[in-house]
């Protein structure tokens, strides 16, 4: 943040105060989004390949809370066969 120093009477230091920190604040935000701009004709030439990971993200996040709800869609007897199958096993 640029500081604002005050000349002059303290609502003047105030009131300096509150531009430089509007103005640093811009300039944040100007140089943030610049970071993270992507120009249009590049956006279209990578579109269907981002587009194409993402759905393959999706795809398997969706195998796999299929593979986690198969194994952990247990009743509750199933539950306590398995922890006093653990207990036997590790015999804490």
């Amino acid at each position: 943040m640029i500081i604002g120093f005050g000349f002059g009477s303290p609502l003047m230091a105030l009131i300096m105060l509150f531009i430089t920190g509007f103005i640093s604040y811009n300039l944040y935000k100007f140089f943030r989004n610049k970071r993270t701009y992507y120009s249009p004709w590049e956006e279209d030439q990578d579109i269907e390949e981002l587009k194409e990971r993402r759905r393959e993200y999706y795809y398997r996040q969706r195998q796999k809370a299929r593979e986690m709800m198969d194994k952990y869609n247990l009743s509750d007897e199933e539950i306590e066969k398995i922890i006093e199958e653990e207990l036997r096993n590790n015999k804490y």
